[in-house]
């Protein structure tokens, strides 16, 4: 006979081993970044203030602070953000609502997935012989964002095109009928009912140009240069490259202040991912689907 409390009791149990298991992997995928900060904020939280922040180097860059290349980070990833977002976005938007499954656009998918493989050395390379010389940008701000861009441009087109398709096509049909235009539809409609998606892909970008060092050490980042830049045009540090060049290429630099320099630049990345996220969370508790 049957016994539905003996096969429910199993089932429970089999539930919980489940539970167990996946519980146990995502704590051995969250334990290593916890390592990192804890680390990072154990060695290099002592050299942290207000003035390690908001000075220039000094003694070679054995002492005082970090402001040129926090202030250089800042401006790579601000104008890698002007130039990817808004280049990504319409590609996305054509891929998604005007193009047709053919030929041509299964080739477009396929070069967007293959340079999201290309390693940023190549990148790098690419960025030195277009922007550097073709174009003849030199090492500047403008070169090093711009290669940064081409880098990250397909994380922002492949999460714009999954967040608009995303969108159920009720919408789109509902405005159709109302004599609304196809753009009219993308502007009013699928547009904000998938800027949650976007912001995905901005947030990991920013945290993929942020923390890159080859495109920026050929391109445009300098190993040391205390002013402040003054134009797009101009050379500037930048974080990663800075806490390279201190861990690895000065001697004399104390223990702490390698991890100090990445302590920040963590702390930058996180909060800027932070803000994203907050907004993010706002718009999707805006939705009414």
């Amino acid at each position: 006979m049957f016994d539905a409390s003996a096969l429910n009791i199993r089932n429970r149990k089999v539930e919980g081993l489940f539970r167990i298991l996946f519980m146990l992997m995502t704590g051995l995928l969250i334990l290593p970044v916890a390592i990192i900060l804890a680390v990072l904020a154990w060695k290099g939280g002592s050299v942290v203030n207000m003035t390690f922040l908001f000075t220039n180097p000094t003694e070679g860059m054995t002492s005082g602070g970090i402001f040129p290349a926090l202030i250089g980070t800042v401006w790579l990833v601000s104008v890698a953000l002007l130039f990817s977002v808004p280049l990504g976005v319409a590609a996305a938007i054509y891929l998604s609502e005007y193009a047709r499954d053919n030929w041509f656009t299964r080739i477009i998918n396929l070069a967007i997935i293959n340079l999201a493989g290309v390693p940023s050395i190549v990148h790098a390379l690419f960025g030195v012989g277009a922007f550097v010389l073709f174009f003849r940008f030199g090492t500047s701000i403008l070169a090093a964002s711009l290669t940064l861009g081409i880098m990250t441009l397909p994380v922002v087109i492949v999460s714009t095109r999954e967040s608009l398709q995303a969108v159920p096509m009720a919408f789109r049909e509902a405005c159709w009928n109302m004599g609304a235009t196809k753009w009219q539809t993308i502007w009013k409609i699928v547009l904000p009912n998938s800027i949650s998606g976007i912001l995905t892909g901005i947030i990991l970008e920013v945290s993929r140009t942020a923390g890159e060092t080859a495109p920026v050490m050929f391109t445009g980042a300098a190993f040391f240069l205390p002013q402040l830049p003054q134009s797009i045009f101009d050379q500037t540090m930048a974080m990663s490259l800075h806490l390279f060049v201190i861990a690895t290429q000065v001697p004399g630099v104390p223990e702490n202040l390698p991890y100090g320099v990445a302590f920040v630049l963590i702390a930058m990345v996180l909060t800027m991912n932070s803000l994203s996220i907050a907004f993010r969370v706002y718009l999707r508790g805006r939705k009414k689907w």
